[in-house]
């Protein structure tokens, strides 16, 4: 197979911005097995020089906060008034783990029995392919080899950087440009290979499930969402307004954890909606490089057929395009792929926005009657990454919350930002 060239298109204009090229296939057969030499001198060093080196290259991922802003917000479309917060985040993260890792890593003594020892020893597993760029594998003694997003080629460059520059040994942090299913295959295939992190579209994830179908090898994926919201009767309609409209729109809608359904409470129901209303009236989409931007393009013109697709789909099955008027969302920046806004009413679960996930700047809204009825539309998803609820009496949202299907609940809160929330969060 010849070498891949791949080609990156900013969605803010449509144009080529970057080119990046991938290896050859004898090239990522090699990644395996420089990874593993690699680990079997990393897994000698200890926890605390692991943590060193982390440290290091947080503090140096951090000084190029505004470089790396600039860059995602031209690669991704997301506003500049909020990619820098990224960078800030992402190292807050990793700072989490760097807090934890003492903990985590430690040895957790078995049951006492006289003339036994027993303890379960945290040992690193091995090189790890992640098709996205995380911290927990270095700070625990694996080798690392990173594939990115075509769309932002240049992230896992920086961070290869940092960590060389923080004194990360040689080939434990290895990356490659890859736009072939195929080429993946063959890495995934690889018997070097301990473990295998993918975060990214449900086909795409299936696609790499099969590739290691044939492994013994454990493989973690992280798919798609369609997160749902419950709004109570006695919540602070305002505020819940406001709230929700961010969960929904934030990054135009592309986060895995943006809330893609709204379920509200009969009594309040117009009255959210007017308030949801009234907040989009205060959005602005267009330029991302304009710090006044608060809704910038979607990721690619695919992305944008796949959203239409859904509100006409809504439009011809009876829901109501019910998106206050707001000038920036009828006049936006020539060439860009950009998406209005829309709230839809009258929405139901035979929509494929209730069902599929739309991936973008939309908030369809569903009256319901009771609790139990909002649990049970909750539930019907084939989706469960995230869902949330919003009431005034904690407690009960708690209780609620127990019957949702979901890796994680949220209270009064979406997708939160910080490492650490205090904000319910049920994982499983």
């Amino acid at each position: 197979m010849s070498v891949e060239v791949l080609t990156t298109v900013s969605p803010v204009t449509n144009q080529p911005i970057l080119t990046r090229n991938g290896l050859s296939d004898s090239e990522v057969a090699l990644l395996p097995v420089f990874a593993t030499q690699a680990f079997n001198e990393y897994r000698l060093t200890s926890l605390e020089q692991r943590q060193a080196i982390v440290k290091n290259a947080l503090h140096l991922l951090n000084g190029r906060r505004d470089v790396l802003a600039r860059e995602l917000t031209e690669q991704m479309g997301r506003p500049i008034a909020y990619t820098a917060q990224e960078i800030t985040t992402a190292v807050a993260r990793g700072e989490y783990l760097l807090r934890i890792s003492d903990e985590a890593l430690r040895e957790t003594d078995g049951e006492p029995e006289k003339g036994f020892k027993r303890y379960i020893r945290k040992a690193p597993l091995g090189p790890v392919l992640i098709i996205f760029a995380w911290n927990v594998a270095l700070l625990a003694g694996n080798s690392v080899i990173l594939k990115p997003s075509p769309q932002t080629p240049t992230i896992v460059e920086h961070v290869y950087e940092v960590f060389t520059k923080a004194g990360l040994p040689e080939k434990v942090i290895q990356y490659f440009h890859c736009g072939s299913i195929i080429r993946l295959e063959g890495i995934v295939q690889s018997p070097q290979i301990q473990l295998i992190c993918f975060t990214g579209s449900v086909a795409a994830g299936l696609q790499v499930q099969r590739a290691a179908a044939d492994r013994v090898v454990p493989v973690g994926l992280e798919l798609g969402g369609k997160d749902p919201a419950y709004v109570r009767a006695d919540v602070d309609v305002r505020w819940a307004a406001e709230q929700i409209v961010d969960g929904a729109v934030f990054n135009s809608g592309q986060s895995c954890c943006s809330i893609e359904r709204v379920y509200v409470a009969e009594k309040i129901h117009d009255e959210f909606v007017a308030a949801v209303q009234d907040v989009l009236s205060g959005y602005k989409l267009g330029d991302p490089f304009d710090l006044g931007t608060n809704i910038g393009p979607v990721i690619s013109q695919r992305s944008m057929h796949l959203i239409t697709t859904h509100i006409n789909d809504a439009l011809e099955k009876g829901a109501v395009d019910a998106t206050p008027d707001n000038l920036s969302f009828t006049s936006p920046p020539f060439n860009g792929n950009y998406v209005r806004p829309t709230l839809l009413t009258g929405v139901t679960h035979d929509m494929d926005v209730m069902n599929d996930e739309t991936f973008g700047p939309v908030i369809p809204v569903m009256k319901v009657g009771s609790d139990d009825e909002a649990i049970r539309l909750m539930n019907d998803s084939e989706f469960g990454l995230t869902a949330s609820i919003w009431t005034k009496d904690t407690n009960a949202g708690e209780q609620l919350a127990s019957y949702v299907d979901a890796g994680t609940v949220f209270v009064n809160r979406c997708d939160f930002p910080s490492a650490v929330s205090s904000h319910l969060q049920r994982c499983f």
